[in-house]
């Protein structure tokens, strides 16, 4: 499927070829949220890198997470780069050099119709602000860290694959 995607204000836009865009994970971890604050979770999805296109490029500044191992002790620096619009602060997509192949744009910032995922799955719960109220449904998966599952083996499960 090929989605396009922008920032608030307009000044970046981009697409690229997802052959897993159904926005299924709902993230709490700290940097989701307060990066995002949509919903105290962010979702991202999965997309080919060899076919990204960015107009605006000027405009985007990249974010290194700085992470605390169990929220204590010394924080090491992210190798993931978030992109964001340096003009409006929208969160665009996550790339990560341990999968070069892949970005993972989020999915609030997609304009293209996205499908809707027949079940969520909620991680990272064991960083969830305590205002917020997991929206838990019927055949929903929901992890304290991270679950094994990627998000191509959960397409793949339930026959999604575009």
């Amino acid at each position: 499927m090929q989605l396009k995607g922008s920032c608030h204000c307009g000044a970046v836009a981009f697409s690229l070829t997802s052959p897993h865009p159904y926005p299924y994970q709902r993230c709490y971890c700290s940097i989701c949220r307060k990066t995002q604050g949509g919903g105290g979770y962010a979702i991202n999805l999965s997309g080919e890198a060899r076919s990204m296109k960015v107009r605006g490029r000027k405009h985007i500044s990249i974010y290194h997470a700085k992470i605390k191992p169990n929220g204590a002790g010394r924080a090491h620096v992210s190798s993931a780069e978030r992109h964001f619009c340096n003009q409006c602060g929208s969160a665009l997509w996550l790339y990560s050099p341990e999968w070069p192949e892949l970005i993972h744009p989020f999915a609030s910032a997609i304009d293209s119709d996205l499908p809707v995922p027949p079940e969520h799955t909620h991680l990272l719960l064991d960083s969830k602000a305590s205002w917020v109220e997991v929206d838990k449904r019927k055949g929903d998966k929901t992890f304290e860290g991270y679950p094994q599952e990627s998000i191509a083996q959960w397409h793949q499960r339930l026959g999604l694959e575009c």
